[in-house]
């Protein structure tokens, strides 16, 4: 692994407290189907886990705007760049849609995770938003590793450097003859900059008054 990718891969958030436990040993078991499933078809695996990586943002930025009104408090920014790391998300979906055409089973995959993950995310939410935020943090960590082995998968000539996707090179305003390698080292940085911000929210969380911890 060269500079470049172990730049990013390093940066791990150590597990220290319960709420990290938790976090980490639903990443690593999560982690651990999607190795199973997708293996190294990266395109693939992207398609179905942005699906579900766009539903953290929306749901704690809709939580915490609501426990922002009912409380009186200052979001400190945080509710924007939750709605925008939905967004950002949701961009990256529309973007590997282009480059890997997913399976009718991959379809049923998104709808039934979609679903099921939600539901999950919006119970822990409420039980304990240090928490989830912690979760989606280790999600992103897990996510720049993925990209990072995407990257080298493409580096090492087995999978083919396609032309960018239009919608890509629109969005991260990239060369318009830019490649996938250029849009996976995008996509990775946008992860790299969600796991910075959940983790900072989950620290925030962890120094507030414990009452305020389930919105």
């Amino acid at each position: 692994m060269n500079a470049e990718n172990s730049r990013f891969v390093e940066l791990h958030h150590p597990v220290r407290t319960m709420s990290d436990r938790v976090a980490y040993g639903i990443t690593r078991a999560l982690r651990f189907f999607a190795d199973l499933l997708f293996a190294k078809r990266y395109g693939n695996r992207a398609i179905v886990l942005e699906t579900v990586a766009a539903v953290p943002g929306m749901v704690g930025g809709a939580l915490l705007h609501l426990r922002c009104l009912r409380w009186m408090l200052d979001d400190r920014g945080w509710i924007r760049k939750l709605l925008e790391e939905a967004d950002n998300e949701r961009m990256h979906l529309m973007t590997f849609m282009q480059i890997a055409r997913p399976s009718l089973f991959e379809r049923m995959m998104v709808l039934v995770a979609q679903a099921l993950f939600f539901t999950f995310y919006l119970l822990l939410y409420l039980l304990s938003a240090r928490t989830a935020h912690r979760l989606v943090g280790y999600f992103e960590e897990e996510a720049v590793v993925s990209y990072t082995r995407y990257l080298e998968e493409i580096d090492a000539g087995r999978i083919e450097n396609l032309s960018a996707p239009a919608i890509a090179i629109a969005y991260w305003q990239l060369d318009p003859d830019a490649r996938l390698r250029e849009v996976v080292l995008a996509v990775r940085q946008d992860e790299a900059g969600h796991r910075d911000v959940n983790h900072a929210i989950a620290a925030q969380q962890a120094r507030a008054v414990p009452t305020t911890d389930a919105l």
